[in-house]
């Protein structure tokens, strides 16, 4: 059986229950990805255009990791998840996937969101990763969703 982690971001607390929902579901480890400078309630203003979050995704900023003890070379499996911003991932993601080498996993993403797509999310992803990961597109995960989660995810424990 594969060692499978659930890695995520989540800036209001919504993503951290969808991944400790899964983790669960899946028996994983859990891990939280988190900016160096955490984000403030004015930094996650998406209507202000000079806004942290908004100037990070309009010039592809890929903000500092508090950290880097996420341990990938243990897992064969990362779920992971993170909130839509900007009808993407949020450039974080993108810092945490190029911190690691994640040669020869699979990446199963799942997002957060209360009226986006998952979709260009995964070309995001994928410029971000080896050629030899493998991103298998999740589920979008919307309010307060918990119907199916333990399904779906013993669906790729197969």
């Amino acid at each position: 059986m594969s060692k499978v982690l659930v890695a995520y971001f989540s800036a209001s607390g919504i993503t951290a229950k969808k991944a400790q929902m899964i983790a669960e579901a899946a028996e994983a480890d859990l891990y939280e990805i988190k900016p160096a400078k955490p984000y403030t309630d004015e930094d996650l203003d998406f209507k202000n255009k000079e806004s942290r979050s908004t100037r990070e995704m309009k010039e592809s900023i890929h903000p500092e990791l508090a950290d880097k003890d996420a341990h990938i070379g243990n897992y064969d499996v990362i779920f992971l998840g993170f909130p839509i911003w900007w009808y993407t991932c949020p450039t974080i993601i993108n810092s945490f996937l190029e911190s690691y080498d994640f040669s020869g996993k699979t990446i199963i993403a799942f997002a957060t969101s209360d009226g986006s797509s998952i979709g260009k999310s995964l070309q995001s992803i994928k410029n971000s990763l080896p050629d030899t990961a493998v991103v298998k597109e999740g589920k979008m995960l919307t309010g307060t969703q918990a119907y199916g989660i333990q399904g779906w995810v013993k669906n790729f424990m197969l």
